[in-house]
């Protein structure tokens, strides 16, 4: 399990543990290891951006004689500007951590589900299917990710190894509020003509973040899904985490892309603030 620290991965990995499993919870600090070791529940240091845990990571794998029974990719960071606005280097690091990362780790670790015919289980979002205005690389990431999924899907099928893809909505978990002070910070560098044309946008949709956190699944509920991709017999390819991912499913499979712009808009608006200077047609 990668990202395990905190929200949803800290959760799935006690409810898995519950469950019999012995979890290797990936951390990237100490004090988290420390925070979250229990039984079942052993942490390892794991910046999945770095080559060294990612091999540290397999050969402590290769040398438990337990079978490797799952991969479970759920690190990842919320990074939202204006894709003009956005500079190159947050591009690359949200890419590096959200898709190559897991690429990375799942290289290194598919020997070993090979040889046990267990699965990889890829945290996405409901963003790797719709997304919404300043989620262009956050969503870029999730989109990657699902094509990414399909690809290996039909790739190890035939060897005996499952892939399968679970599609959160807004999680009540740390990462919204670090994903709001991260727009923040970026829309604090964006030029003055960048700001006219988009700081109300990046104010409505930190405040339309935060109700939909708010008032979304707990970071239990949302772990009961990922577990249910880890146990069930036969697993779907993917699961939908949360009534808000499961309705906006729906309405992606039934709306024209100029619908759903609306509607998105239409939610969005009401976040707005009060001269937010720009129209929306």
């Amino acid at each position: 399990m990668t990202g395990a620290s905190t929200g949803m991965g800290a959760s799935a990995a006690r409810e898995l543990a519950r469950r019999g499993f012995h979890v290797l919870a990936g951390v990237r600090r100490d004090r988290d290891a420390d925070a979250i070791r229990s039984t079942g529940i052993e942490p390892v240091i794991l910046d999945i951006t770095r080559s060294e845990h990612v091999e540290a990571l397999a050969e402590r794998v290769a040398t438990d004689p337990r079978a490797l029974h799952a991969l479970v990719n759920n690190a990842g960071i919320q990074v939202n500007a204006p894709v003009e606005a956005m500079p190159m280097a947050e591009w690359r690091r949200v890419f590096e951590v959200n898709l190559f990362g897991h690429i990375a780790v799942t290289q290194a670790l598919l020997p070993a589900l090979l040889r046990s015919r267990g699965r990889v289980v890829n945290i996405s979002s409901i963003g790797g299917k719709y997304a919404m205005a300043t989620y262009g690389a956050y969503a870029g990431t999730k989109f990657a990710l699902e094509a990414v999924s399909d690809s290996l899907r039909r790739e190890v099928a035939p060897l005996g190894v499952q892939v399968v893809v679970v599609e959160p909505g807004g999680v009540r978990t740390e990462i919204a509020a670090r994903g709001i002070a991260t727009a923040n910070d970026l829309a604090a560098r964006m030029t003055p003509e960048q700001d006219e044309r988009y700081g109300a946008l990046v104010e409505a949709n930190n405040k339309l973040m935060a109700s939909g956190t708010a008032s979304g699944l707990t970071a239990d509920a949302a772990a009961r899904v990922i577990a249910k991709a880890v146990t069930a017999r036969k697993p779907r390819t993917r699961y939908t985490a949360g009534r808000d991912a499961a309705l906006i499913m729906r309405l992606g499979r039934v709306l024209s892309d100029r619908t759903l712009d609306r509607v998105l808009a239409a939610n969005l608006r009401r976040h707005y603030p009060d001269n937010p200077g720009i129209v929306t047609k």
